[in-house]
């Protein structure tokens, strides 16, 4: 459905979406809202719904009750996760990102949108491997070059789904810095993510998702040992270092809880 978004300024936006795939739904009465220059993270466990979301939110999956909202002129791209792709495909890094391209016959690209594709090969630092086989690329190399297939589509929102995962720490870290500049130069940035400590508590904003929306704030707000407890199922020890929100991923208490009415396992130290 597209057109205005309920008198708001958000660029997609789902409201009371319930989503199945013919059995019990994935997504429940799922509302959320995704503005001009977001850039947001949507955390929660396998299972959780977050592909579901997404999909809602490209319109290529549509919910059984509830709607998604897309403003007229909003143009959307993805990002999918590097596990679902072909590696073997006998494409090169530019004949990849070329597909991309909308309204024009394969594999006949014009000068113009070559000269495109090698400046935004060159931009995100891989404009050197303009020639080599995709399978032939790192972890974050391959991630680079389906971003440079999404932003060839000169997106106002890009969608990515677990954009960090199998990339080293170095990557991830390059990573983030890109998307900073690109939200920097405007485009509203949704990515799904397990890291919670790597990845979603360097984002200005985060949704906790378990089939329905748990929390929706800051890293703050929403990584916390009660919001992450409920969106995960187990309980989590979440401390503050540096004024950020650390989560020990293999926390074993060692003797009884200083308040035996505390879980230590549920404690958020300052």
């Amino acid at each position: 459905m597209n057109g205005p978004v309920n008198g708001d300024s958000s660029l997609v936006r789902v409201e009371s979406a319930t989503f199945s795939y013919g059995g019990d739904p994935v997504l429940e009465d799922v509302t959320l809202g995704i503005g001009a220059g977001a850039f947001m993270g949507v955390v929660g466990p396998s299972g959780s719904g977050k592909t579901s979301l997404l999909r809602l939110l490209l319109g290529t999956a549509t919910p059984q009750q509830g709607t998604v909202t897309r403003r007229a002129d909003v143009a959307v791209a993805y990002v999918p996760q590097l596990e679902t792709v072909n590696w073997n495909f006998p494409v090169t890094v530019t004949e990849c990102v070329l597909m991309a391209r909308s309204g024009r016959g394969w594999p006949w690209p014009s000068r113009q949108e070559r000269a495109e594709v090698a400046r935004v090969l060159q931009r995100l630092g891989i404009g050197a491997l303009a020639d080599r086989h995709i399978r032939e690329l790192s972890g974050g190399q391959q991630q680079r070059m389906f971003i440079a297939r999404a932003l060839l589509r000169r997106p106002q929102l890009l969608l990515m789904d677990e954009p960090t995962t199998g990339v080293d720490v170095t990557s991830r870290h390059d990573m983030l810095h890109l998307l900073g500049e690109l939200n920097t130069e405007g485009v509203a940035i949704l990515l799904t993510t397990h890291d919670l400590n790597g990845v979603a508590a360097h984002l200005p904003r985060l949704v906790a998702l378990n089939r329905t929306v748990i929390a929706d704030g800051t890293a703050r707000e929403v990584i916390n040992a009660p919001v992450l407890e409920r969106t995960f199922g187990a309980p989590m020890e979440v401390l503050q270092h540096l004024g950020m929100p650390v989560v020990l991923d293999h926390y074993h208490p060692v003797g009884p809880p200083v308040n035996p009415s505390v879980s230590p396992a549920g404690r958020v130290s300052a």
